[in-house]
């Protein structure tokens, strides 16, 4: 069902004054013309009859831009089925590493580099607890999800961790934590080596060229805050914490249901202040604020978002397979290679919507009757277009 407000309805009422006003690059504009037109004509798209009472439904394409409101509930259903089916089945912490408000400026100017530090920061801080003797001693993972935002679609950039209560040692065996699952790590020692290692990194990469120096004095000063890591209470099984952390793993910045009102000047929303206890708020922002803020967690073209570490990354598959199936005490088969499930079929076994089921009589099935073409591109607007050769318009653009 389409709801009433939309994050479309924004861009298409405000997108002009924003872009007069912040002058946003190509890609940002793109990315909001993708959003502005998913699910409309201009997307193309196709016409279905049911076989039964003859009823006729027109069906727009999605853009499919991983920023979209409205283009995410599928993959984030196929996403948690296909990794669930990896987890070993032993306790998990979910861990959640942040980045002071001091770097938002670098962020900014600087989102591919920050947020990869974020990244390497984050892993190379839990590895080393994790192949420390006095902690652990074994291999352990991580699966990593970047989120940039707060609720006020301020920056706030932080990655949530899927991290196992374990590891897995030299022999191949699996290995509890020395609190044999009850916390993961000291976190007080976590904050200390996540601060050093990401300001460690970030000084290599200014002598680099590639982040412009920003002072002996603001490096320092990184280290006097106290950097946020926490831990939450450990799941008990694999499925409980997919589900958990399925809910962030194709999060857009806002969604639609949380938009209350759009006025010829103002957007009107709903927020959650977590510095009191998460009680429910109202915030009310120009239409170019609103989009100016949203634009902040519009992520570069390619960056990889949810990133697998240690024994969950591609090049250990075959050694979690095994060691799966030993902690089953099952025999060590060959992996089943994962199938990429069609998105009707993800519809009727998670969603609990039919695609092809008749909205109408409620018996039939809808079959394509044809097929819509996307619009094709038109020449630019200018006037006296009517009047003018090709080559006089090449002279005028020039």
């Amino acid at each position: 069902m389409r709801l009433r407000h939309e994050v479309a309805h924004i861009i298409e009422k405000f997108n002009s004054a924003y872009q007069k006003e912040y002058l946003p690059t190509g890609y940002i504009c793109k990315t909001l013309d993708a959003i502005l037109n998913c699910r409309t004509s201009k997307m193309g798209g196709h016409v279905d009859e049911c076989t039964n009472c003859k009823h006729t439904r027109i069906s727009y394409n999605s853009c499919r831009n991983r920023h979209c409101t409205k283009c995410q509930s599928t993959n984030r259903e196929r996403w948690i089925e296909h990794h669930s089916a990896k987890l070993l089945p032993v306790k998990y912490f979910h861990v959640v590493f942040t980045l002071p408000h001091e770097l938002n400026g670098l962020c900014i100017r600087y989102p591919q580099q920050m947020y990869n530090l974020l990244f390497e920061s984050a892993w190379k801080t839990l590895d080393g607890f994790s192949k420390n003797e006095n902690h652990l001693g074994a291999d352990s993972g991580m699966i990593a999800i970047l989120h940039t935002w707060g609720q006020q679609l301020m920056l706030h950039p932080h990655i949530h961790c899927i991290v196992p209560g374990g590891g897995i040692n030299e022999k191949g065996d699996w290995k509890n934590t020395r609190s044999q699952g009850k916390y993961l790590f000291p976190i007080k020692e976590i904050k200390k080596v996540y601060r050093a290692k990401f300001v460690s990194a970030f000084r290599k990469l200014v002598k680099k060229g590639l982040i412009n120096d920003q002072g002996k004095k603001f490096t320092n000063d990184l280290f006097k805050k106290d950097w946020v890591v926490y831990a939450k209470r450990p799941f008990n099984n694999s499925k409980g914490v997919m589900e958990y952390i399925g809910r962030y793993s194709h999060k857009i910045a806002i969604s639609n249901h949380r938009i209350l009102n759009i006025t010829d000047k103002e957007i009107t929303f709903n927020y959650k202040d977590y510095r009191v206890e998460g009680n429910k708020k109202v915030l009310t922002l120009t239409g170019e604020e609103f989009l100016r803020r949203f634009a902040l967690h519009i992520l570069p073209k390619a960056f990889v978002k949810i990133r697998h570490f240690g024994i969950f990354s591609s090049r250990s598959v075959g050694k979690l397979h095994v060691t799966k199936c030993m902690m089953k005490g099952e025999p060590v088969t060959s992996r089943e290679k994962a199938v990429k499930k069609n998105w009707k079929l993800v519809c009727k076994e998670k969603l609990n919507f039919d695609p092809d089921l008749c909205p109408c009589c409620k018996k039939g099935k809808m079959l394509l009757k044809e097929f819509l073409e996307k619009p094709k591109r038109g020449p630019p607007e200018i006037s006296g277009w009517d009047n003018l050769s090709a080559g006089s318009y090449i002279q005028i653009t020039q």
